[in-house]
């Protein structure tokens, strides 16, 4: 899993809740204020390439941040790798990626969504394409150094989303992993969880997880209980995390097909 960019900021992402910021920097020193996102619309893209097409996906880890400098109403945005088939383990997919951006406001997101030339490429080349425009209703911690700034609340009932993120102390890596098969078998059994990807920026240290949920109820009882309330606690004692974000959306549309299962209209 690899890589890449924050505009006007650089660098960090795990997976497992972040209920709180860490404490503090790599070194032990203070985390410096996190640039706030005005926007607080956000675009999740998961993809799956067709085989002919997966050295093209590959690149995109590598050279997907120009053309995003060019996407009008942006702020922010992580090209993203994956799990194998999807998942949370170590191993790497050979063809499936995630896209993470936050706009200015939903007017853009919703015209990136209808008429970008960059989604437009990553569908030409997808046997799988899934597209989610979500808005923030809850936001703790940063990701490489920004943050978003909720605006709404979530929905009474309907289908809500989380993304969960951080960037995991080297030197804490077994222990995390160790956490990280019954967490995940939690989360792949929950019930109300109609999706759950594992994607990341980097092997190992960086990773985060995105869901999707029929309910804000079926949401709270999976971070709130078993073997994913044992790997928070756990991993906010031992200060894993040199920086985490947990952000909650409420789900504006979502079309497309993932692991063969077509969401939307």
């Amino acid at each position: 899993m690899t890589t890449i960019e924050a505009h006007g900021t650089t660098a960090p992402v795990a997976r497992v809740s972040a209920d709180r910021p860490p404490s503090g920097d790599a070194r032990g020193g203070p985390i410096a204020p996190p640039l706030q996102l005005a926007g607080t619309v956000a675009v999740m893209l998961l993809v799956e390439y067709t085989p002919i097409a997966r050295a093209w996906g590959w690149a995109r880890l590598v050279l997907q941040r120009w053309p995003l400098r060019q996407v009008a109403g942006l702020r922010f945005s992580k090209v993203l790798g994956s799990g194998h088939e999807g998942g949370f383990g170590l191993r790497p997919s050979g063809s499936r990626q995630g896209l993470f951006l936050v706009f200015d406001d939903e007017t853009t997101a919703r015209q990136f969504i209808d008429s970008s030339p960059v989604l437009a490429r990553y569908r030409a080349h997808a046997t799988e394409c899934c597209v989610a425009l979500l808005r923030a209703t809850s936001s703790k911690g940063s990701w490489s150094g920004a943050a978003m700034v909720p605006t709404a609340s979530l929905p009474t009932d309907g289908p809500v989303a989380a993304l969960t993120r951080a960037s995991i102390r080297p030197r804490h890596l077994s222990s995390f992993w160790s956490l990280s098969p019954a967490s995940e078998a939690a989360l792949a059994a929950s019930p109300g969880c109609e999706l759950a990807v594992g994607l990341g920026e980097a092997p190992l240290v960086r990773q985060c997880t995105f869901s999707l949920w029929d309910s804000v109820a079926a949401m709270d009882a999976y971070a709130r209980s078993g073997a994913h309330l044992l790997a928070i606690r756990t991993s906010y004692a031992g200060d894993f995390f040199s920086e985490a974000m947990f952000v909650r959306f409420a789900v504006l549309d979502l079309q497309g097909v993932w692991k063969g299962r077509v969401y939307g209209g």
